[in-house]
């Protein structure tokens, strides 16, 4: 599961907020956060950018336990 919705929390982002800043809709950005869309690299980059991380971090990376 990826770490969006964690990150854009911590952020103080709201999904419409993030939504608007990588140019998708709202929708979009709840599908991806709970793992029923994948997005294109393209999409995984601009959010990442959008939250000040890397695709590593919110996508890939396991948290450590």
């Amino acid at each position: 599961m990826n770490k969006i919705k964690k990150y854009r929390k911590e952020k103080g982002i709201s999904q419409m907020e993030l939504s608007a800043m990588v140019g998708v809709a709202r929708q979009t950005i709840t599908l991806i956060e709970s793992g029923k869309y994948n997005p294109s690299l393209a999409l995984c980059t601009r959010i990442a950018q959008a939250l000040d991380s890397d695709l590593n971090s919110l996508f890939w990376e396991e948290e450590n336990e």
